[in-house]
């Protein structure tokens, strides 16, 4: 009797397909952990990407508003200069950092908290340049302001001065001496020294100018310089010295003859004695009396 024995064939097949399975599942297993992998990273690429990007924004909008604020035409004091220096290092860091490629989650982050410090910063120093504009209107409002006030204290003062002027001008006008009655005597004068009134110009050898003055309560009580002028009858002033010069309302004159009276507001009748060092001509001369800057008055006489 011949012994059977099963075959083994089939046990050693279904092996190999078991194998396969387990082999094809676990290549499968490691491309999905491989797809999935890869799709996250690109996912985080993305994002990282998209991060910067805004990043970039925000740096530009922070710049623009620290560049409205400079440009605002304010006076910066030697901190603030300093802060914007500052925050634009800063701006100018983030923006290498951000070119540099790819960062790295921990990168990003600091990144991130950097650009939001700085944001801060830039508000805070934009709401100190405004602050410092509205400080610098109302300086400006109180210079102007000071500048009327002391443009109308000026003219004021301009003008109390014209008045000032003007009335010591008018109290130097009515203050001056004014001579009232003037009279002119042409005299001869004998060898006894004896004196006589004469009218013919061959006679004569001298002058006597009497006069009072006008009361004035104002004029100066004291001596008073008198300038006296005579014209002959050509019209010619006679005058012994080229340089006697005197000022009359403000214009220079030549003079015949100066003296002086004590003025005492009292009416007094003052003489003054004029000797003519050359002889006189027949006609009419006139005589001018000066004093204190002005015209005392005038007189003529006429010699045959």
């Amino acid at each position: 009797m011949e012994n059977t024995y099963p075959e083994q064939a089939p046990k050693r097949d279904s092996n190999k397909i078991y194998f396969l399975i387990v082999v094809i599942v676990a290549l499968l297993g490691t491309n999905a952990y491989l797809f999935f992998r890869d799709k996250k990273a690109n996912e985080r690429i993305v994002t990282i990407t998209d991060e910067k990007s805004r990043m970039e924004v925000e740096i530009d909008k922070i710049e623009a508003e620290l560049d409205k604020a400079t440009n605002a035409n304010i006076q910066l004091t030697a901190s603030m200069q300093e802060e914007q220096d500052l925050a634009r290092q800063k701006i100018s860091e983030l923006r290498e950092q951000l070119q540099k490629g790819q960062l790295t989650q921990n990168q990003l982050a600091k990144a991130r908290e950097e650009v939001k410090q700085l944001k801060f910063f830039v508000n805070q120093y934009t709401a100190d340049i405004d602050k410092l504009k509205k400080e610098n209107k109302v300086l400006s409002t109180e210079r102007d302001s000071l500048r009327t006030t002391v443009g109308n204290v000026t003219a004021r003062a301009s003008e109390l001065e014209q008045k000032n002027s003007e009335l010591s001008s008018k109290v130097q006008v009515a203050s001056a001496l004014k001579a009232a009655r003037i009279s002119v005597t042409p005299l001869r004068v004998r060898n006894s020294g004896k004196e006589a009134d004469v009218s013919r110009a061959s006679n004569a050898k001298k002058l006597r100018i009497s006069f009072t003055t006008v009361e004035n309560a104002i004029a100066t009580k004291g001596m008073h310089d008198i300038y006296m002028r005579i014209v002959d009858p050509t019209g010619n002033l006679i005058v012994s010295d080229n340089s006697s010069i005197f000022t009359s309302e403000g214009e220079e004159l030549q003079y015949t003859y100066k003296t002086a009276i004590e003025f005492a507001n009292d009416g007094k009748v003052y003489n003054i004695d004029w000797t003519n060092p050359f002889s006189f001509k027949k006609g009419t001369y006139t005589v001018l009396l000066y004093a204190d800057g002005y015209t005392m008055g005038k007189s003529s006489f006429t010699l045959k």
